[in-house]
């Protein structure tokens, strides 16, 4: 069987390990108390301690403070703050490299989480990988943990095998839990490993040694107030007493496993154990003990699949909130790069783009062209007809360039009355689409109906400078601003090529 919540802290990499020793002294009280099944003191304690996590520990050391609290939580019946907790402490561990015993501590606690939740497949093997990573490390106590969760696991699964199947599976815990009771210098941890060596015992059919073992569980876990360790004893012994054939001691000792295990409020081995009480009931002809086993095993059922029903609308609800926020960060980013006023890309949205874009034409084999736009006596229209008419020209300006460029074309409002246009066209198609595009919007713009905006206030026109090559956006910018200057200088409202 396994322990939920036994074993020592260790050593590990943590800045602080004062800090890291209390909160781990406090966690041990907390899951000590849900062992003895006093679960309301269990949770006052817990509700100090949840969100106390000292800010100096180190990764590993905070994720296994983080997971024993998302193990008590669960033992708490704190579901979604058991996923919540073991979710942030698996996202603070590296589990390609695991290494120390900290992180052995954190794998194992995780390896049931899992298994609670039904993954026993992912359970079984991060379980196993607890122990490798805690072979490696310095803790005799992470280790003699780690192999108890092992073995206790083991033991569960035995239960579900063939019986030649499963006899092989006891005796690999068996190997485990003997190794761990050689390591374990903590009481607690001892006690653990010794009624979970008991069930092994039983399995392989040890029966003698099994009943010794679990009559000093029963002795040990009594006195320290240890239902956990009691309950597991318990049904070492009606496993004992039904494979002697003594079916109505078996019964007896099959109850008080029940009831143990409802009081530390553990559905694992409640289903396992009233299942077990079930068949030996029918097997003794009691049809009523066996219906109330049976009433037993289906309430923990039902708690099982309530907790995965309410960790899935746990997880649904995080998933939606993390694509809220994913579309509130992404529409925060466009804005950001979105000139307000003409709803055109801003000059740091150009500058985000161009180099993905330049950087395609490049791999695709397609030529680049920039085309830099100034509105010419734009400041004789702001003069005369005021800054919402001016805010209003280049607007349509806007509008224009959006319709005499293509579909994939990155336009953008650079500063002020200045706008460019980023393009690019098979290499090997001849046709001058750079100047094409470049003579068209000046075109556009000098015909445009400016009445409605500007009245009788003399209409704007544009210059425009272009480049092209296979040149970095600055170099880009810097030919097509020389063209610029070149149609300003010849006397405006004209396109003008940088041959640089």
């Amino acid at each position: 069987m396994r322990q939920r919540g036994a074993g020592a802290g260790g050593v590990g990499p943590a800045p602080d390990e004062d800090a890291a020793a209390e909160a781990l002294r406090v966690d041990r009280e907390v899951r000590m108390l849900i062992d003895a099944g006093r679960t309301e003191a269990a949770n006052a304690l817990f509700d100090q301690l949840v969100s106390k996590v000292p800010p100096s520990l180190a990764p590993w050391t905070r994720a296994a403070v983080l997971t024993r609290r998302a193990v008590a939580a669960w033992r708490l019946r704190r579901i979604p703050l058991a996923l919540e907790l073991a979710a942030e402490g698996w996202s603070d561990i590296d589990v390609e490299y695991p290494r120390g015993s900290f992180a052995a501590d954190t794998l194992g606690r995780l390896g049931y989480l899992l298994e609670g939740i039904g993954h026993r497949r992912a359970s079984l093997e991060i379980t196993r990988l607890a122990v490798a990573v805690a072979r490696s490390g310095d803790d005799l106590g992470v280790l003699a943990h780690a192999l108890q969760n092992l073995g206790g696991t083991l033991n569960f699964r035995a239960c579900d095998l063939p019986a030649d199947d499963a006899e092989v599976v006891f005796g690999e815990a068996r190997e485990l839990l003997t190794e761990g009771l050689a390591l374990a210098p903590d009481d607690r941890i001892h006690l653990a490993l010794t009624a979970a060596l008991g069930a092994s015992l039983a399995g392989i059919g040890d029966l003698e040694q099994a009943e010794r073992t679990a009559r000093r569980t029963l002795a040990v876990g009594g006195s320290e107030d240890n239902r956990w360790a009691v309950s597991v004893a318990h049904w070492v012994l009606a496993t004992v007493r039904r494979k002697q054939g003594l079916l109505a001691q078996a019964i007896e000792f099959g109850r008080a496993a029940v009831a143990d295990a409802e009081a530390v409020q553990d559905p694992s081995l409640v289903q396992r154990y009233s299942q077990d009480l079930a068949d030996t009931c029918r097997a003794h002809g009691d049809t009523e003990g066996e219906a109330d086993a049976l009433r037993r095993n289906i309430g923990a059922r039902r708690t099982a699949q309530e907790t995965l029903q309410e960790g899935l609308a746990q997880a649904l609800d995080q998933r939606r909130l993390a694509i809220r926020a994913q579309r509130l960060a992404t529409a925060a980013q466009e804005a950001a790069e979105r000139d307000p006023l003409t709803g055109l890309a801003n000059r740091l949205g150009l500058e985000r783009a161009a180099p993905h874009m330049l950087n395609h034409a490049k791999s695709a084999a397609r030529t680049p062209w920039l085309i830099l736009i100034d509105v010419d006596w734009f400041k004789a229209v702001n003069d005369a007809a005021g800054h919402a008419a001016g805010d209003a020209a280049l607007r349509e300006i806007a509008t224009v360039l959006r319709a005499e460029c293509r579909v994939g074309d990155l336009i953008a409002r650079w500063a002020g009355d200045e706008f460019v246009v980023l393009l690019t066209h098979p290499a090997q198609d001849d046709l001058p689409i750079g100047p094409a595009v470049a003579e068209r919007i000046r075109a556009a713009v000098d015909s445009h109906d400016w009445t409605s905006v500007l009245g009788a206030v003399q209409h704007p026109t544009v210059s425009i400078g272009f480049a092209t090559g296979e040149l970095s956006f600055e170099r880009l910018f810097a030919g097509a601003d020389h063209a610029l200057y070149e149609a300003k200088r010849k006397g405006r409202n004209r396109v003008e090529h940088y041959e640089g």
